[in-house]
């Protein structure tokens, strides 16, 4: 008899969903035993972890990843991380299992309301009727995760996976579905006429925008509008070349600093980005009156949320490429602020170490392709400054803001691309909230270099403090060991706090990143302070 878990199988299988990460529970072991060998499960300790390992993995193979939830509880614990893979554009078919359907009507143990539980983060949820719906479920999941580009959930319960698939074998879902890669011209020619009555344009990119076609034509772009780049405020993604001449940073994320920054220019266009999002609320407008504002986006939700004049929903790689051959081209040459910064002295006895000792002397041997999975809050600016992306994927960080993201995301994404070097940057506050990830990377292989800067507290939350004109209550916990629960958790670490251990670490280490086959992780203690750039 073909089940309806042989038949969901199949489905996997003709959707390249052949890798799931999960944590498993008792709703999910009629699933997962006895698994076939072409079928591969990746364990993860915590649902935060799978989900972030999961967005990794599907980040770096442009595809969608599967993921397993236990009921409520897993489904719960993962619900952070499901925000984030979201708002980071990471496409996930997530299966979460749930109490036999046989006696839900009494509210058994393990049972929940799960429907709702994510709220609107997910971009589908499915609660299949009855058992021969969950194959067809399965494979809308994936058209819907590859299409808006985040998780597609659907809920199955226990017993079903052994109940007999449908016997026409009939999955109610497209075989193959194609989505057109090329924006219409004449949907361009409105924009090409707002960039052209400009004096002074200026371009804003995003995650959107981080794939090698893009890059290309906004490079194209640039050169023939000899216009300023700014990578949007609180980027997940780099999408600009960020030792390009007409890189211009970061923007702030603090509205009277923004319209400084953007006051030169007549017309801003931002390309594959939220529309200057802020965090903290400071009245006033987002630019100066008399600028003209456009986004082109392929994220419907991104474009109708857009406080601008045109709001172009198209492929942003197509989209450019029609731009670098219809725009008038300029002549005069801008400047761009400067923006690397100047190296810090060592001190006299070697130390504190501060962050940018660490960031620079990182900088000075990664190769261009490294990708740097970003999660220290309080090191941010200092990072963009000395470890620019210079390949797409070459940044990647949490689009929510949202802790435990950094270390299992870097797993993943490893695994997805095994010869590209991986460097997660996090801080010894943030690294404990995805901690036991780095069990997973040592059980599976992963040659991530993990390089925590320690300085024994929350230093953006006290820097937060302080601005409020107060004192934070909580304490520091400088005495947690960052390297001692590596190695508990079979990771190599090692534990560095002069300038000397640290060149001879990273000397030694980041050669091999291409060819690693177990994780690393280098506890770096620096200076507690905080560079908090609104």
């Amino acid at each position: 008899m073909t089940t309806i878990r042989d038949a969901t199988f199949d489905v996997l299988r003709s959707h390249e969903l052949t890798t799931m990460f999960g944590n498993p529970g008792s709703t999910e072991v009629a699933l997962l035993t006895d698994l076939p060998d072409d079928l591969n499960f990746v364990l993860a300790l915590h649902e935060g972890s799978v989900v972030s390992t999961a967005v990794g993995w599907a980040l770096g193979n442009d595809t969608p990843a599967l993921v397993v939830l236990h009921t409520v509880s897993g489904f719960g614990n993962a619900v952070g991380a499901l925000t984030t893979a979201r708002e980071n554009r990471a496409p996930l078919v997530v299966l979460v299992g749930e109490q036999d359907r046989r006696h839900q009507a009494q509210r058994p143990f393990l049972s929940g309301e799960l429907d709702d539980l994510a709220g609107g983060y997910p971009v589908s949820v499915q609660h299949p009727a009855r058992p021969g719906d969950v194959p067809s479920a399965v494979a809308r999941a994936w058209h819907s995760a590859r299409t808006h580009r985040g998780p597609a959930v659907v809920i199955v319960p226990m017993d079903d996976w052994s109940a007999p698939a449908d016997e026409t074998g009939t999955v109610n879902s497209p075989r193959k579905l194609t989505r057109a890669t090329t924006a219409d011209p004449e949907a361009v020619a409105e924009l090409v006429e707002l960039v052209d009555a400009s004096d002074s344009p200026a371009l804003v990119v995003g995650a959107g925008s981080d794939d090698e076609r893009t890059w290309e034509a906004l490079a194209v772009l640039a050169e023939r509008l000899r216009c300023p780049v700014w990578q949007e405020p609180f980027g997940s993604r780099a999408g600009f070349p960020q030792d390009h001449r007409l890189f211009a940073g970061h923007l702030p994320a603090n509205r009277s600093r923004l319209r400084e920054a953007l006051a030169p220019h007549d017309a801003v266009v931002a390309v594959g980005a939220p529309f200057l999002r802020q965090y903290p609320y400071e009245r006033g407008p987002l630019v100066e009156a008399g600028t003209r504002l456009a986004i082109v986006t392929d994220d419907a939700d991104e474009a109708h949320r857009a406080p601008v004049d045109l709001a172009l929903l198209a492929p942003p790689g197509s989209v450019c490429e029609l731009l670098t051959t219809r725009v008038r081209e300029r002549a005069e040459v801008v400047e761009t602020p400067k923006r690397r910064q100047e190296r810090l002295p060592v001190p006299e006895n070697g130390r504190p170490l501060r962050p940018g000792h660490v960031l620079t002397a990182l900088a000075d041997r990664l190769p261009a392709e490294a990708t740097v999975v970003e999660e220290t809050p309080s090191s941010r600016p200092e990072l963009h400054r000395a470890l620019p992306a210079r390949q797409p994927l070459g940044f990647l960080s949490a689009a929510t803001g949202g802790l435990g993201f950094a270390m299992p995301a870097a797993t993943g994404l490893r695994m997805a691309r095994p010869r590209r070097p991986v460097v997660a940057v996090v801080g010894d506050g943030s690294s404990l909230y995805g901690i036991q990830s780095l069990w997973s990377a040592a059980q599976y292989g992963c040659g991530v270099l993990f390089v925590v800067l320690s300085n024994g507290r929350y230093a953006i939350m006290d820097r937060l403090s302080e601005n409020q004109g107060g004192k934070a209550p909580w304490p520091g916990f400088d005495q947690v060991s960052v390297h001692g629960l590596a190695r508990s958790l079979n990771c190599p670490a090692a534990r560095v706090d002069s300038p000397d251990e640290l060149t001879a670490a990273l000397d030694e280490v980041v050669p091999s990143l291409p060819d690693r086959t177990e994780p690393f992780l280098l506890d770096v203690t620096v200076a507690a302070e905080a560079a908090y750039e609104p």
